[in-house]
């Protein structure tokens, strides 16, 4: 199923890609490269028509998509390069980096073997208590909540509210309601105890979705060892940083490089915001992860690199290549860089 904002989404790319514009317009404002973001990549989802279904994409796709932008000029290289690429300007040529948060499993098992195949470089980000098990990752266990039964009861500010969850439809708008109910009526410092609550009442495993599609620290700790591999910092817990405190939005950036020192023997270079929205991080989050050391921190916010990101390396734009666009021509249409500003309201220079 589509929802409008995907609709439009598509409308747009497609409006840039038959128009001939991005093309044309892509060595005027394709910028100096591009951070690529990945989440899931592999052939067989568990939930091949899941709500969470734009966080996958199969390893044949990730495949072509390096091929085609080594093919269109692109070179691969590790974070830490691409900073100094960033400094520079962009000397040297067009280049792309690759990143992954969460640290799912199939990043090792399928996307590496593609790495490899291509020397493309990854970074991947960690949140190390999504690991450990003081995290959820709750969107995955919100989708088990509505498809385990017919409907569910929501406590909420107004009153308990009955959900139906007895149609694909409803189950749609209801994984909506739950997921509106955990990141804007429940405290960020309380969303955990009451996913759990309603994992219980509807008999759902919530450790099931981390313990069967995440890495543990044995995984991490051989792909950190990993020519190809960096391993960055994810928070601790997966918080939604701006829903924090100013004490606990620093601890969740700043200790989070000790714990992953601990595990790794390294302590982590780059930063990755969870979520990385408008609404997840602003200057005030910007500026917890320049205090805390990091040499880059990187945003969900959709846009190609320009010169004049050396000055903001903690706020740095990604394109997402994204399950539900599993077409190159999609991707070459935003490494175009017509569609940053339509996502951005109109800026071509992506900060926050």
């Amino acid at each position: 199923m589509i929802d409008g904002g995907e609709a439009i989404r598509k409308l747009a790319l497609n409006v840039a890609r038959y128009s001939g514009l991005a093309p044309l317009a892509k060595p005027f404002i394709g910028g100096i490269g591009a951070i690529l973001m990945l989440h899931r990549v592999t052939a067989t989802p568990e939930k091949p028509d899941s709500v969470n279904r734009h966080l996958n994409i199969a390893p044949g796709f990730l495949d072509a998509v390096i091929a085609d932008m080594k093919a269109s000029g692109y070179a691969f290289v590790p974070m830490d390069e691409a900073v100094e690429r960033i400094k520079a300007g962009g000397k040297g040529g067009q280049f792309a980096t690759i990143t992954a948060d969460d640290a799912y499993r199939d990043n090792m098992t399928e996307a590496l073997p593609v790495l490899e195949k291509h020397g493309a470089p990854i970074t991947i980000y960690v949140a190390p208590g999504l690991i450990s098990g003081t995290a959820d990752l709750w969107w995955e266990v919100v989708e088990d909540i509505v498809n385990a039964g017919t409907r569910l009861t929501l406590n909420t500010p107004g009153g308990p509210l009955t959900i139906d969850c007895s149609t694909p439809a409803k189950k749609l708008q209801a994984n909506a309601r739950l997921h509106a109910h955990l990141t804007s009526e429940v405290r960020e410092e309380d969303l955990r105890a009451v996913l759990r609550d309603l994992a219980d009442a509807t008999g759902v495993d919530a450790d099931g979705p981390r313990l069967r599609t995440l890495m543990n620290w044995d995984e991490i700790r051989g792909m950190a060892a990993h020519p190809l591999v960096t391993i960055g910092a994810h928070t601790i817990n997966h918080s939604n940083l701006k829903r924090l405190s100013e004490a606990d939005a620093r601890h969740e950036i700043g200790a989070v490089r000790g714990l992953l020192q601990a595990e790794l023997g390294e302590e982590p270079r780059h930063f990755a915001y969870p979520y990385g929205y408008a609404s997840a991080v602003g200057c005030r989050e910007v500026g917890f992860a320049r205090d805390a050391g990091y040499i880059s921190a990187v945003t969900t916010r959709h846009g190609v690199l320009r010169a004049e990101h050396a000055g903001f390396l903690h706020a740095l734009p990604r394109i997402s290549i994204n399950g539900r666009y599993q077409s190159l021509a999609h991707i070459r249409t935003m490494l175009s860089g017509v569609t940053t500003p339509l996502a951005n309201a109109g800026k071509m220079l992506v900060t926050i």
